[in-house]
């Protein structure tokens, strides 16, 4: 009895929110692509020559800090109205289409371009209320059919399946593990930043530059990411006496895949991949059955019409 209840409650959450768990899901696994072209950018796209030239060439807007896409050959300075330049050339120049298509597909992940992040919110708690659900229906048997590939999959990849909306909703919730960058609203005693050159100069003195995501102001101080030798996203906060590594924030790292260089990226591939199979091949599930469903019904209705009056 109770069996037959939680297949109908798995199949309607399920269908009630399948376009924007499509969505999320789709963008979720070609976001899962960046963080391995971040890993994989060629040495020496990213030299401190080429990162002075480019804060040469923005002037002022520099101190609003940088953002470097190696992999697209860009950079941007002055945060997001800010200006783009090449870093072979220090010219002016817009992002490539596979940044673009990165930008555009994070703010579908993210709230799916119209400020509806609640939905957001409430899909990957859906995602998560899926999982219990669907082991609750009972252990995987091996059959090649929809049904036992659904089960199959659902029960192998559990762990990913679940940990990327868990970790998606502890961001969503600003939940980090990590202690606040500042307390009582005032900034650390250390709150005079040195020159954006100077935290570039220091950051190559620990790391590649080709590693290098960000330089920005956040809460009155200004941080650094940048990938370690491992391939995973360190942040530091810049001191009067230097870089200061943070604690990392692990929900963050886990979800977005800058973990162990090209790891990270193949664990959320997989991930993704997974999610949307289970959405794929749970919808035809349903959808054969309403069929079936159906062609039954019309076959009763014409053996009924076809009994003697």
């Amino acid at each position: 009895m109770l069996k037959p209840l939680l297949l109908r409650l798995h199949r309607w959450v399920a269908l009630a929110f399948a376009l924007p768990l499509a969505l999320v899901i789709l963008t979720g696994l070609f976001l899962a692509l960046e963080p391995a072209l971040k890993a994989t950018t060629p040495a020496g796209t990213v030299t401190l020559e080429r990162l002075e030239a480019v804060v040469q060439a923005a002037g002022a807007k520099a101190e609003g800090g940088i953002a470097v896409r190696g992999y697209d050959g860009t950079a941007t300075v002055g945060g997001r109205q800010g200006i783009t330049l090449s870093l072979a050339d220090a010219a002016p120049r817009e992002p490539g289409w596979l940044a673009g298509a990165f930008r555009t597909a994070r703010g579908l992940h993210e709230r799916l371009l119209l400020d509806l992040d609640w939905l957001v919110t409430a899909s990957t708690i859906a995602m998560l209320v899926l999982a219990p659900l669907g082991l609750l229906l009972g252990w995987p048997r091996w059959r090649n059919s929809l049904g036992g590939w659904h089960r199959l999959v659902g029960w192998v990849l559990l762990p990913l399946l679940v940990g990327s909306p868990l970790t998606g909703l502890a961001l969503a919730f600003g939940i980090s593990f990590t202690p606040p960058l500042q307390r009582d609203g005032r900034p650390p005693r250390d709150a005079a930043p040195p020159a954006l050159m100077e935290t570039l100069r220091q950051v190559a003195a620990r790391h590649s530059l080709d590693g290098l995501d960000f330089v920005r102001q956040r809460g009155g101080s200004q941080l650094v990411r940048v990938l370690d030798s491992s391939g995973t996203a360190t942040t530091y906060r810049v001191t009067g006496a230097g870089l200061e590594p943070l604690p990392r924030n692990w929900p963050r790292l886990l979800h977005e895949g800058n973990w162990g260089g090209l790891l990270g990226s193949l664990a959320n591939a997989l991930a993704g991949l997974g999610m949307a199979g289970l959405l794929v091949t749970g919808v035809l599930i349903w959808a054969r059955r309403k069929l079936r469903l159906r062609q039954m019904r019309a076959a009763r209705l014409a053996g009924a019409a076809a009994l003697p009056g």
